[in-house]
């Protein structure tokens, strides 16, 4: 079965980079335009991991992020944040880490693969 990650982000050309190298490296992919429509996705899916962009319309990833973290089923998901936004390691406490666009591709892969594994689960 593979891994799966949610993609969190409201800029389509992002979702679809970002889906295309998650999907070479062996992962599923789902993606969310807006933090309202991500804590739906992420219910429905059950993601092993989540790439978390904060500015977005709607509802920002950091409200996403503060109500997923509620959600006893959900909350141990971990995040990885990739945004523009200044200051962005001060908004949510806890992520796996913190990725600045433009990023660099090997950087995602990298941080992927040590919080989750590759994508192929092997049993």
């Amino acid at each position: 079965m593979r891994k799966k990650i949610l993609i969190v982000e409201d800029d389509p050309a992002v979702v679809d980079f970002l889906s295309n190298l998650f999907r070479d490296h062996g992962y599923e992919v789902c993606a969310a335009l807006d933090g309202f429509e991500a804590l739906q996705v992420m219910r429905d899916e059950r993601p092993d991991m989540v790439t978390l962009d904060l500015e977005m319309p709607k509802e920002w990833g950091t409200r996403f992020y503060r109500k997923f973290k509620k959600d006893e089923t959900l909350k141990d998901t971990p995040v990885l944040i990739i945004s523009a936004m200044p200051s962005r390691h001060l908004s949510v406490k806890g992520a796996v880490a913190y990725l600045h666009k433009p990023f660099q591709p090997e950087e995602v892969i990298r941080l992927v693969k040590e919080t989750i594994g590759e994508g192929l689960a092997t049993a």
